[in-house]
């Protein structure tokens, strides 16, 4: 291709929707898909477009003129299907969706209502099924527990292969730029399975100063009533994590290497990346979680 064709097919490219966009993954897709030439419309709720799944209204100015989509909603919000209807209608013609693994022992209806509206949307699908990001623990739920210098978790000892939103998002790159992709549902590991402890234990070593790990139910609850939450609330995440105890430990699998063509990045080098760039430096600060 000459630099005049190659030019004139980036002018004349549609662009890919990226929901999410300031968040963990959204963000990530966004910044690859950029740095790759292909022209991005970055949408959230306070992002470059703005994109509310409460409000349909947002909907037709995201969608306007895109052919591919990364689609994702925040915990505990829906995939609403008039709204993938809608993306298709209007000419999506390839949507990624994040999801998660082991959503069906958990019993994650949500995810799970979301892999079916994908799949009978009529147009070219990939899932991606991450395990555990290793983000939690530096942008997401465990920061202010690390923090803190505590992180209850009632999962014993059970391993997980705790993955880098760098590698979800460049297999999501992948998915969404290359052919070979459509109807593939994807699990995402990282290269070892490492328990809570362990992981803990790595993060505290970064960040500086010593975090605990409590992986029995009681301390969980303990630790969620703390902070206000009802113990029927909380007793229903007990069960939903028994259920994951129950699956056993992660194996880690080779989908980021076959995809992206690189090794997944290893826990140990993602916390040492994140106390790089001063992830845990204001711990003094920082309080417990639920200051």
């Amino acid at each position: 291709m000459s630099v005049v064709t190659g030019w004139v097919a980036g002018m004349t490219e549609r662009p890919v929707l990226v929901l999410g966009a300031t968040g963990s993954t959204g963000r990530r897709v966004a910044a690859l898909l950029r740095a790759a030439g292909h022209p991005v419309r970055a949408a959230s709720r306070e992002g470059e477009v703005r994109f509310d799944w409460t409000l349909p209204e947002t909907w037709g100015p995201a969608l306007d003129g895109v052919s591919k989509m990364y689609l994702m909603a925040p915990d505990g919000v829906a995939v609403d299907p008039a709204f993938v209807a809608q993306a298709v209608e209007r000419g999506v013609r390839r949507i990624v969706l994040l999801s998660a693994t082991a959503i069906e022992a958990m019993g994650d209806e949500r995810l799970m209502a979301a892999e079916r509206t994908v799949r009978a949307c009529g147009t070219a699908w990939t899932i991606l099924r991450p395990t555990w990001f290793a983000q939690n623990f530096d942008e997401g739920l465990f920061r202010q527990d690390v923090m803190a210098g505590e992180l209850a978790l009632p999962v014993g000892d059970l391993r997980q292969a705790f993955v880098d939103a760098d590698d979800v998002a460049a297999v999501a790159v992948k998915a969404l730029t290359v052919t070979g992709h459509a109807g593939r549902r994807y699990e995402l590991t990282g290269p070892a399975a490492l328990s809570f402890a362990e992981a803990t234990a790595i993060v505290g070593r970064a960040a500086g100063h010593p975090v605990r790990f409590l992986g029995t139910r009681e301390a969980y609850l303990d630790a969620q009533e703390a902070i206000g939450r009802s113990p029927a609330e909380v007793t229903a995440e007990i069960e939903a994590y028994a259920a994951l105890r129950n699956l056993g430990d992660a194996e880690p699998g080779d989908v980021v290497r076959r995809v992206t063509g690189r090794a997944p990045k290893s826990f140990r080098r993602y916390a040492a990346e994140a106390a790089a760039r001063g992830a845990w430096r204001d711990r003094a600060t920082a309080g417990s979680r639920g200051a």
